[in-house]
Order: structure tokens, then C-alpha cells, then sequence
């Protein structure tokens, strides 16, 4: 075979293959942009099942969160610098935030200087217009509130 025996040029196959190029890099895209846009919500959903604890009022549930231990009870010695009765008296119905009728995620931040590896977690409570702000630690989904 030589040059001037070639193949005719196939339009419809060359814009085949260009539909798919076109569609392949797309979907790249798209992935890539839904990877971004959903690149916190594990932590995003610890806290909305936190503050969905709080609000049925489940506050033991809620501190096994907080803990990301569900079986807390079965030592409790492990977590006596934050005890029961303080996550409750900050927690519960006679702390800052009240009793939690509803809430809902505002959004979310990666952080690099408070404590390396986090989740800036924020949150609409009882629609106040002050905001509750968890950090939550990437590692281990362990919570506590955001100092600053």
C-alpha cells in the first residue's frame, strides 16, 4: 500500500471521535467539580447527625458523636476532661444554644493552623442569625466547638 492508496477520509468516524473526547473531558470536569464541592461532607454530615441528636434531644447519642464513640458508656473514665454532665449543661436545654427545634448546614471550610487536618463546620441553630461554628477533626470526626 502506498500513500496514494490511502483511505478516504471518514467524516462521521473522526466526529465520532470527537464527541467522545469532548464528552470524556466533560466528565472529567463535572467529577472533578462535584469532588470539590462535596470534598467536606463527612464531616458535614457528623455534625448535621450532631445537632439532628440534640434536636430529638438524644443528648447521650449526641455526646457518642461528639466523641465519634457510639459505646461511650462502656468507659467513661476515657473522657473525663469533657464529662456527660458538662457536655450537658453546654449541650442541653439550658445551654447557649437552647433547646434545638432546627437547624441546618450553612457551610464548610478546610482549616491549616487549629489543629492540623480540620473541618470548619457551620451551622444555623433555631435560625439565629449567630451561627455555631464546630471544628471537626478530619482524622478521627472527633468535635468540638471552633474557638474562634
Amino acid at each position: 500500500m502506498t500513500l496514494l492508496d490511502a483511505q478516504p477520509f471518514d467524516v462521521a468516524r473522526a466526529r465520532r471521535r470527537k464527541i467522545k473526547i469532548v464528552a470524556a473531558l466533560l466528565a472529567v470536569v463535572v467529577l472533578a467539580v462535584l469532588a470539590w464541592m462535596y470534598r467536606n461532607w463527612p464531616e458535614e454530615h457528623a455534625v448535621d447527625r450532631f445537632f439532628s441528636a440534640l434536636q430529638q434531644q438524644h443528648y447521650e447519642d449526641a455526646y457518642g458523636i461528639y466523641f465519634n464513640d457510639p459505646n461511650w458508656l462502656q468507659h467513661r473514665e476515657k473522657y473525663s476532661k469533657y464529662p456527660y454532665s458538662d457536655f450537658y449543661r453546654d449541650w442541653g436545654p439550658g445551654g447557649e444554644w437552647g433547646l434545638v427545634k432546627s437547624h441546618r448546614i450553612y457551610g464548610s471550610a478546610n482549616t491549616k493552623g487549629f489543629g492540623a487536618g480540620g473541618v470548619l463546620v457551620e451551622v444555623i441553630v433555631n435560625e439565629r442569625s449567630e451561627h455555631a461554628r464546630m471544628f471537626v477533626q478530619r482524622s478521627d470526626k472527633t468535635m468540638t466547638v471552633y474557638p474562634f
